[in-house]
């Protein structure tokens, strides 16, 4: 009786929404719904039961003809779960229409600049030997932008084709805090086009990186063309007071020992056998060989020392020094630091006839 009572309570109600304009669509949609719920129902038992994609959109069709307030009355098989997660995406949807601008772009930092992007990317294709690190730092230094290793990486892995290489072992020695005006000298030998061997003798200051200067002269030495080369290479600079060498034969004459007695230097000796007591200037040795000697050909020595003397002025003054913490030589030892360049206007200097090419301001 009461099933009964129930169906003539709802037939006049179901009577009335067909009388009215799309009444009977609705009630269609809404038995259709309905009955295709039941249907879902039946096919699993234990659990619940998964929607294909047809199901979802004929439930889909048929919400859109029914009235908003009989969708709560007929969902029947929606679980709290799936609700909640309708409800969490619009509240995203909607702080998203409200508070976003009207490009879609991802959250978070929006990353380098296109000028930026064109300033690593040039440096890169005029310099390819240069590592991030060292663009990073040049960079750094041209723009006054702190810029690190790692954006330079991501830059060039996205922007510039080749792979960025390394290039060069990586100096892990360390020797720790060097002595205020304490020089080093080195020695190492190099090939002309005509294969005609020459040896350089380079001299630094450790404290402040600094190439103090080259002296060059052909094979077959002896001690009065050492001391030539070492004078040659120290010419109107202040002195030191101490000057480490290692145990070459080549530092063993008499005339090298009697020419820094009457300069009135001090000669420290390194260890025997162990190159890393004498790293500084060994290390500056191999990037003067990579990133130049290896580089070019020279014909003669007088040609060598022309091309030695523009390297020192690109080092000291316009290379970046990692173990400075960015800075290039001259700065360290007390130049004043060049005016910055601005991204949208700046030019290229060229140094050592082209080979390098750092930013400057225009």
């Amino acid at each position: 009786m009461s099933l009964l009572f129930i169906l003539f309570a709802h037939l006049p109600v179901t009577l009335a929404r067909l009388a009215r304009p799309g009444g009977v669509r609705a009630v269609a949609a809404e038995s259709q719904a309905v009955k295709h719920q039941l249907l879902i129902m039946k096919r699993s038992q234990r659990r619940s039961p998964n929607l294909t994609g047809w199901d979802r959109v004929i439930l889909g069709f048929c919400t859109l003809l029914v009235s908003p307030r009989r969708l709560g009355k007929m969902a029947a098989i929606v679980k709290t779960s799936t609700l909640l997660r309708l409800h969490r995406a619009l509240v995203k949807r909607k702080y998203r229409l409200l508070y976003s601008s009207g490009h879609r772009r991802r959250p978070g930092p929006k990353g380098p600049s296109r000028e930026l992007i064109d300033a690593v990317v040039e440096m890169k294709r005029r310099n390819p030997y240069f590592g991030c690190r060292k663009i990073a730092e040049q960079i750094s230094s041209a723009f006054g932008i702190d810029l690190n290793k790692d954006v330079v990486r991501r830059i060039l892995i996205r922007h510039y084709p080749p792979a960025p290489d390394g290039g060069g072992p990586y100096w892990l020695a360390a020797i720790g805090h060097a002595k205020d005006r304490l020089w080093s000298v080195d020695l190492f030998r190099v090939e002309s086009i005509l294969l005609k061997s020459y040896w350089i003798l380079v001299v630094m200051d450790v404290y402040t990186r600094r190439i103090i200067g080259f002296g060059v002269a052909a094979a077959h030495l002896d001690g009065i063309r050492v001391c030539r080369m070492f004078n040659r290479a120290i010419a109107r600079q202040p002195l030191p007071r101490p000057v480490s060498s290692d145990h070459d034969p080549l530092f063993r004459f008499h005339r090298w020992r009697a020419n820094l007695r009457v300069l009135e230097v001090d000669e420290i000796k390194t260890i025997p056998g162990t190159p890393r007591s004498h790293a500084f200037v060994e290390r500056l040795i191999g990037t003067i060989r990579r990133e130049y000697l290896d580089r070019i050909w020279f014909w003669h020595q007088s040609d060598l020392q022309r091309k030695l003397d523009h390297y020192q002025a690109y080092y000291n003054q316009y290379r970046c020094h990692t173990g400075l913490g960015g800075v290039t030589p001259a700065r360290r030892s007390g130049a004043p630091a060049p005016p910055l360049a601005h991204l949208d206007s700046y030019r290229w200097r060229p140094h050592c006839d082209g080979l390098f090419q750092t930013p400057t301001a225009a």
